[in-house]
């Protein structure tokens, strides 16, 4: 055994995103679950090292896995950002949401559920050609969500 240890990780936080999303486009059960569409209209993200917005036409697929006493989904968004200087950065975001079927009632209602009560963690990565932005095609990401209504809000950390 090495007499060293490997550094644990260190999250530091690259932005806060809020994304609005259109009505789910639920496609039913499918062989692979069920299946739910949700188009991604536009949004915001801010951060000390990049800012900017979220553009219209993106989406997030999801999968649909119920059990005895939880709901979860599997979600995978792509969508393009903006940042404030007009670099193009492409996000392809998998996570998984996991939360009571009660929840998820309230949720898909449209009511706020307090993001402390059910488990919401995603892995985004990045994708640029923009010179001045390519440091984030080398970043590992992790993040945290909410649903509230109409939108999905996350903070994204880098790990270092």
């Amino acid at each position: 055994m090495s007499a060293h240890t490997p550094s644990p990780p260190r999250l530091v936080l690259l932005y806060r995103a809020e994304i609005e999303v259109a009505p789910p486009q639920l496609l039913g059960k499918t062989p692979v679950g069920e299946r739910r569409i949700y188009p991604i209209l536009g949004g915001r993200f801010d951060g000390e090292r990049i800012s900017g917005h979220i553009l219209p036409g993106g989406a997030d697929w999801q999968v649909v896995r119920e059990a005895s006493d939880y709901i979860e989904m599997r979600v995978e968004a792509r969508f393009t950002m903006e940042t404030h200087d007009g670099a193009l950065i492409y996000v392809q975001n998998q996570g998984i949401r996991r939360a009571t079927p009660e929840q998820v009632a309230r949720m898909m209602g449209g009511e706020a559920v307090d993001p402390a009560d059910y488990f919401f963690c995603m892995t985004p990565r990045f994708e640029t050609g923009d010179a001045r932005y390519d440091w984030l095609n080398g970043v590992i990401a992790v993040a945290s969500g909410m649903r509230s209504p109409a939108s999905v809000v996350y903070d994204v950390y880098a790990v270092e």
